[in-house]
């Protein structure tokens, strides 16, 4: 090794171990960028990233350590979520094996100053081994925690796991230390649960071995379970989401196995009647690669301003990161959106490191070289796929993970205008947009002045529907529509 590579390492390790000094910084109003950071060295981290700072200063790096001296997240920190004013940081592990740092499979920071507030190592509360996946919140008392080994309640007043969702567990867990005799490579990555969604009071969940698990949160139970196989036999789910007009989309595994190969189809599921759809992906093109093999939320992101989805393909199932496809869900045309090899300069789209800004529709990803080079930077494009600025990084292996979108929001400034039309009535309260008295199982859609729909939900049983608009309503005039019904919104 010669002299300047090694004082280049030991400058970079160097590096990597110090947090960027707490600054008095809002993080309510930026880009999280959850990494998983340099396994076998340190723990998980998170940037963020001010997009138009008018000083240039764009970046605050390891803001949790920053922000809580002597306090780290897990190892292999994949996913975050804010919710209710809390971003929930769900790791595989809570320690990596280079650091003697203990974090936490679960840790929960206040989203303005990303303060601790909690963290805990185990998500099962016997102590099996259960590495963490995804969250998504319920409501502001309750949250899932996705896993190796099924669905988990964790109570949000009380930071406690309550129990499994009924149905959600992993078959495959059960010999000893936790993986079965059957199954030499264990169930870490076999019949895990992955991705989840809250749609139409429901919550659907990508599970590796099952298909997609329809849960009842008022039950805390698996009501509906979709295989895959009405796509091709033997086919698996990739991931979930949900698009600006409410309908849920699925990407496809051609196995359940944990490959990564994918089939070249998308699924259409309607939360409300659990109807599918298959779409064909186009001859040339690829659909939306997965990763069970080695878990990620994986790139497959909906934009909230246009009926759209975006995703990563390519021929190399591992590594592919050149190609961002666009799919218009209205006109059904999938397009080549990006493609980083025309561009130049050798940069990829690393992991499941994209995301679509929910007010300004610009995209943002992370770009590397390759996996031995610590060289990154984030890059945004506008919606019609012209980049728009780069933002240069300290060298680091961050191996970023997903964005986190925090916007602000002013709750409270939302109210009506005029009088309901029917005994529909609506109200506001912490970004919960919530409509009572409607007919039953009605649809309720949510305009804008031009027309175009925002987005839909539905009534329930008792004529009731709720919707988290936090994050997403630019200021201006909205109609909430229910049948004849109508009430005026504005947002301020």
């Amino acid at each position: 090794m010669t002299l300047i590579r090694s004082l280049f390492i030991s400058a970079l390790a160097a590096a990597a171990s110090v947090a960027v000094a707490a600054s008095n910084v809002d993080y309510s109003d930026g880009i999280l960028f959850v990494n998983e950071d340099w396994y076998g060295h340190q723990n998980s981290t998170v940037n963020f990233l001010v997009p138009d700072a008018i000083d240039g200063d764009y970046w605050h790096y390891r803001v949790i350590q920053a922000e809580n001296p002597g306090m780290e997240l897990g190892c292999t920190n994949q996913y975050g979520a804010l919710w209710h004013g809390r971003l929930y940081l769900i790791a595989k592990q809570e320690k990596d094996p280079g650091t003697d740092i203990t974090g936490g499979r679960i840790t929960v920071a206040d989203a303005r100053t990303m303060k601790i507030i909690h963290q805990q190592t185990n998500i099962d509360p016997s102590g099996a081994q259960c590495d963490g996946r995804g969250f998504v919140g319920i409501d502001e008392h309750k949250g899932y925690i996705s896993s190796s080994n099924g669905i988990w309640v964790f109570d949000l007043d009380t930071f406690t796991i309550t129990g499994q969702v009924e149905g959600s567990a992993n078959p495959n867990v059960g010999g000893s230390d936790d993986k079965p005799g059957a199954d030499p490579a264990g169930a870490l990555y076999r019949g895990q649960s992955g991705t989840m969604v809250l749609a139409e009071g429901k919550v659907f969940a990508a599970h590796q071995q099952y298909g997609v698990l329809v849960i009842d949160p008022a039950l805390n139970k698996v009501t509906d379970v979709i295989a895959m196989d009405f796509v091709q036999e033997g086919a698996g789910i990739g991931s979930i989401l949900k698009s600006k007009d409410g309908d849920l989309w699925l990407s496809v595994a051609k196995s359940t196995q944990g490959t990564g190969a994918a089939l070249n189809y998308l699924v259409r599921l309607d939360p409300v009647t659990l109807a599918t759809e298959v779409v064909a992906i186009p001859e040339g093109m690829y659909a939306p690669l997965n990763s069970w093999y080695a878990w990620t939320p994986d790139a497959f992101a909906a934009s909230k301003r246009q009926n759209v989805l975006y995703w990563k393909g390519g021929q190399n199932r591992w590594f592919a990161g050149t190609r961002i496809y666009r799919f218009d869900i209205d006109t059904r045309e999938v397009n080549l959106f990006i493609d980083l090899d025309q561009e130049g300069a050798n940069w990829k789209l690393y992991g499941c490191s994209l995301g679509v800004h929910p007010v300004t529709d610009e995209i943002y990803m992370s770009l590397y070289h390759e996996l031995g080079t610590p060289t990154y930077i984030t890059r945004r494009y506008s919606p019609t796929g012209e980049v728009v600025r780069d933002y240069q990084m300290i060298m680091n292996y961050w191996f970023p993970s997903m964005p986190v979108f925090a916007v602000k929001d002013t709750p409270g400034a939302v109210e009506t205008v005029g009088a309901p039309s029917s005994s529909t009535t609506l109200s506001f309260r912490d970004g919960l947009l919530s409509v009572t008295d409607a007919e039953p199982g009605s649809a309720v859609g949510l305009y804008d002045v031009s027309g175009s729909l925002s987005a839909r939900f539905h009534a329930d049983a008792e004529g009731n529907a709720r919707f988290v608009t936090s994050g997403f309503l630019n200021p201006g005039v909205y109609i909430i529509r229910n049948g004849d019904a109508t009430l005026k919104l504005l947002v301020r």
